[in-house]
């Protein structure tokens, strides 16, 4: 019959999916009774605590085998990258800094890419929960960096809400608060909607990315509102 299942902080599709023993999230997301989550969310590992989901019965699938013989099955499954990009305050990325990505306890050094990005398979999604960036900068630097950033894996909220809205403008380096470990409530998310800090940051990133060195049109969009338009434009330069 299948239950339903109320997603909590920090839960996203294939964490949920693994959990549950499927070893695909399509499964669950392309169950007919998901169709409005679906279509609400649009990215089954960005969802909200508090939505439902329907998680149907596991099937059991039969093979035809020769007896007294040894035979190997493989489970197919979706690989689920973590792909971070690192770029500079004028959002260009960052080639070649040296880095180490740590998800729980296991840690990987990488190089960033010519569009600045790493990416590192999560090959058990069930488990993993935390994660570290080391950004070590350019081997040969005459000042080098050393920036420790802490990973939330699966913890972006969607860009219609408050909290998934600092947290882009947050990753994308406008500091536009600090987030606490529940949701926030109605109340709370309009306050923070108002206050001076989120409005400077969603003004500073309209500029950035809305204002196009022109003064007229920079008059138009710079208000501090995240608005369907900037929200949109969050969610591309956040790349999710």
């Amino acid at each position: 019959m299948g239950i339903n299942y109320i997603v909590a902080q920090g839960d996203y599709l294939s964490k949920i999916a693994r959990t549950h023993g499927f070893a695909s999230y399509l499964t669950i997301w392309d169950a007919p009774e998901n169709k409005g989550l679906k279509d609400k969310r649009k990215n089954p590992n960005i969802l909200f605590p508090g939505d439902e989901l329907f998680i149907p019965d596991k099937e059991t699938k039969e093979e035809s085998c020769l007896t007294e013989s040894r035979h190997k099955f493989e489970l197919q499954g979706e690989k689920l990258m973590l792909r971070l990009a690192i770029k500079d305050l004028k959002n260009h990325p960052l080639q070649g800094n040296e880095c180490t990505l740590t998800i729980e306890t296991d840690s990987t050094d990488l190089v960033t890419k010519s569009d600045g990005t790493i990416q590192k398979e999560i090959p058990e999604p069930h488990k993993v929960s935390n994660g570290q960036l080391l950004d070590k900068g350019k081997a040969g630097d005459k000042i080098p960096i050393a920036r420790r950033i802490p990973l939330k894996i699966g913890d972006l909220d969607p860009e219609t809400k408050v909290s998934g809205q600092i947290a882009r403008l947050n990753n994308l380096g406008y500091h536009a608060g600090e987030l606490p470990e529940r949701p926030f409530t109605k109340e709370e998310a309009e306050k923070i909607s108002e206050s001076p800090q989120f409005k400077s940051a969603v003004e500073e990133f309209q500029c950035d990315f809305m204002g196009q060195d022109n003064l007229a049109v920079i008059k138009q969009v710079v208000n501090g509102i995240c608005g369907e338009k900037t929200r949109q434009k969050l969610k591309e330069a956040h790349g999710c």
